[in-house]
This record gives C-alpha cells, sequence and structure tokens, in this order.
C-alpha cells in the first residue's frame, strides 16, 4: 500500500482528490470543517517535502455550474486551517487551470473549482480525467467518503500515474482502521450495529458475523428481531417482511458462535416527540400506542459489561432517537462504555453518518480511537466490498 511516505515530493505538483464535500448555512459559511481538518497533514506533509498541491473536490449535488455550490466560498476557511494562503481557480480544466497549475511554486496551494460542475466526473469520464491529470505529478486520493464512487477524480484518473499514484494519510488510516476491527483485531471483538432498519445492515451483519465474537442490535432495527422471536413492540419501527431474515441471522450467528444482545428493556413514548409521555417497558412486551424510542437502564447495563470486555469495538448507528434529548440517554451511556474501554487500551472505530453526528454532539470524537470520515465507503468496506478508488491506487 504506497503512502507518502513512499515519495519524494520536492519540486513536484501533487494532485489530492480531497473530500471538501462541507455543510454551509444560507450566508455559505463552513458549519463543519471535519472534512478539511481531516485533510490538513496530508496537505502539510507535501509542503514540507519541497512540494506543491493542487487540491480537487466536489461540493454538494450541483446542476451544472451553480454558484451556490462553487469552493470559492470555502477558500478562507481552507486557508485558516491550514495555515498556508490558498490560490482559487475558477475552473477545473482546460487552459486556464494547466496555467494556474503550471505557474504553482514550491509551498503553494491551488483549489480546483467543484468538479461535479461537470457531468463527466460523475460518468467517470476518461478524456476528463485525463485533462485533470495534467495539473500533477503524483496523483494522491485522500477522499475516502468518496473512495466508494468509480468517478473522474477518485477512479479513473488514477490511470495516468502509474508507480506515481498513493494514499493520502487520511485514506490510510482510513483502510488501516477498519482492517483493523475486520482482518487484524484482538479478540473479544464486538460490532454494534443500531439504526433504524434492518435492510440497510443486511450485507454487513452477514460480512462481520466471521470476524466477530459479540453483536448488539440496537435502535429501531432491534424491534423487527422481537417481533420475529413473538415479542409485542406496540407501533414501534418494524420491518415485517424482514423478520423471517432477522431470524435466519440470529441463527447463522448462533452457528458461528457469535453472541448476539438485544436490548432487553427499553424507553417508550406514546408519540414521536420529545415531549411524549414515557414508561420503560421491557422490549418484548411494549403496549399498542407506545414506542420503542431508546434503549432502557437495564440494556444500558448489559451493553456496558460486554463493551468493556472487548478488546475490538465497531460502533455503526445509535441506540435510540438521540436527536430529541428525551431518547438521547441509551446513545450517551454507550460512548461513555466505549471511551472507557478505549482508556482501558481496547481499540474502537465509530463510523456511519448517525453515529459520527451523535459522537461529535456529545463530546467523544476525541476519546474513541478512530472515527471515520466516510458513512457509505464505510459501509461498502463492511460489506467486503472493494472500492474503486481504493482499488485504482493498488492496481
Amino acid at each position: 500500500m504506497k503512502t507518502l511516505k513512499d515519495f519524494n515530493f520536492e519540486n513536484k505538483k501533487a494532485i489530492i482528490r480531497v473530500d471538501f464535500n462541507v455543510p454551509l448555512n444560507d450566508k455559505f459559511e463552513v458549519t463543519d470543517a471535519t472534512r478539511i481538518e481531516a485533510a490538513k497533514s496530508t496537505i502539510i506533509e507535501v509542503l514540507e517535502g519541497g512540494g506543491s498541491c493542487v487540491l480537487m473536490s466536489h461540493l454538494g449535488r450541483p446542476k451544472g455550474k451553480q454558484d451556490q455550490f462553487s469552493l470559492r466560498h470555502i477558500v478562507d476557511d481552507i486557508t485558516n486551517i491550514i495555515g498556508v494562503n490558498v490560490k482559487f481557480v475558477d475552473d477545473c480544466v482546460g487552459p486556464k487551470v494547466e496555467e494556474a497549475a503550471a505557474n504553482l511554486e514550491n509551498g503553494e496551494i491551488l483549489l480546483l473549482e467543484n468538479l461535479r460542475f461537470y457531468d463527466e466526473e460523475k460518468k467517470g469520464d476518461v478524456a476528463f480525467a485525463e485533462q485533470l491529470s495534467k495539473l500533477g505529478d503524483i496523483y494522491v486520493n485522500d477522499a475516502f467518503g468518496t473512495a466508494h464512487r468509480a468517478h473522474a477524480s477518485t477512479t479513473i484518473i488514477a490511470q495516468f500515474f502509474e508507480g506515481n499514484k498513493c494514499f493520502g494519510n487520511l485514506l490510510a488510516r482510513e483502510i488501516e482502521s477498519i482492517d483493523k476491527v475486520l482482518n487484524n483485531s484482538e479478540k473479544p471483538v464486538l460490532a454494534i450495529l443500531g439504526g433504524a432498519k434492518v435492510s440497510s445492515k443486511i450485507t454487513v451483519i452477514e460480512n462481520i458475523l466471521d470476524k466477530v465474537n459479540h453483536l448488539i442490535i440496537g435502535g429501531g432495527m432491534s424491534f423487527t428481531f422481537i417481533k420475529a422471536q413473538g415479542g409485542t413492540v406496540g407501533d414501534s419501527i418494524c420491518e415485517d417482511d424482514k423478520m423471517e431474515l432477522a431470524l435466519d441471522i440470529l441463527k447463522q450467528a448462533k452457528e458461528k458462535g457469535v453472541e448476539v444482545h438485544i436490548p432487553v428493556d427499553v424507553i417508550a413514548a406514546d408519540d414521536f416527540s420529545n415531549d411524549a409521555n414515557t414508561q420503560i417497558c421491557d422490549i418484548t412486551k411494549i403496549p399498542d400506542g407506545w414506542q420503542g424510542l431508546d434503549a432502557g437502564p437495564k440494556s444500558r447495563e448489559i451493553f456496558d459489561e460486554i463493551v468493556n470486555k472487548c478488546k475490538t469495538i465497531l460502533w455503526n448507528g445509535p441506540l435510540g432517537v438521540f436527536e430529541m434529548e428525551t431518547f438521547a440517554g441509551g446513545t450517551i451511556a454507550l460512548g461513555n462504555s466505549i471511551e472507557k474501554a478505549t482508556k482501558n487500551g481496547s481499540f474502537s472505530l465509530v463510523g456511519g453518518g448517525d453515529s459520527v453526528a451523535a459522537v461529535k454532539q456529545f463530546g467523544f470524537a476525541d476519546k474513541v480511537s478512530y472515527v471515520s470520515t466516510g458513512g457509505g465507503a464505510m459501509l461498502e468496506m463492511l460489506e467486503g466490498k472493494t472500492l474503486p478508488g481504493i482499488e485504482a491506487i493498488l492496481k
């Protein structure tokens, strides 16, 4: 696996695919700069190695060239975070861009305009990728969030850099962290899968059953498992058409010696609202008109014990509707448990949009071993898929 360490960047231009798809408010101010901060170490390493950086990224889902999606809005943020003045060119291919890249001196950074202003980017157009390739000497992919897309800048461009392509620090860390959980883990290994639907996690569950010793199934998808086993779940979210599959997963887990843990009690509410009436229910006996919206106190205690006897922990998906304060307790308790286990030497990896949002919201981001930056990409890796953006560097 080639990384920055394998190259001498002196007098070289690195063309780096970053993921600067950051959220902006209505004043075009960045509201969460995590993705820019995550790319900093790669950019700095190239500059300190005597090279220059041409940065390319997408932002949002523009239809053609739309100013609201222009990367010029975030130039100042990148400059402030990296600590180096960032130049900007209002296109990403063509003579003007090639000239701007050619005039770039060592220690300088050039940001290209939004790649998705061109349909060719998402289509994986070879000619478009070739135009991009003219802008640098070494191709660095540091965009894990788009590594599962076979786009021009994430995958196709790599073919024009035979022997001169590598992973950036962020993407290398992502690969190593997921590999550590799936293939090089210290046992016992625990996977915590939460979220609303079993259907979105089926392939993940099937792929990791051979890798884990314990599996916690929480959040909305736990009710499909409970109902499948004859429990009463009231008005809780449930995929009736996936109940047979849930039983099959439990059977597979038993055959493989994996201990499956499902909440034993829940905080149930009479309405999907922060101000609803609540009661603690046995998860198998939720009354009609009530829905389970968080893991209950007994479940939290049980999960704490399991988390703290495991040496490798993967967390993907919250235990309740943490966006509402009334139903955030289970997810916070789980975060506390993982923090404690991590302090005691366990390796903890958190990934998936909702889990990442939860660890940031409740202050756990610096208290776990690694927080993944790519929801969809991480899920596909956990499903056992080879991501095109990673494969293109390894070729």
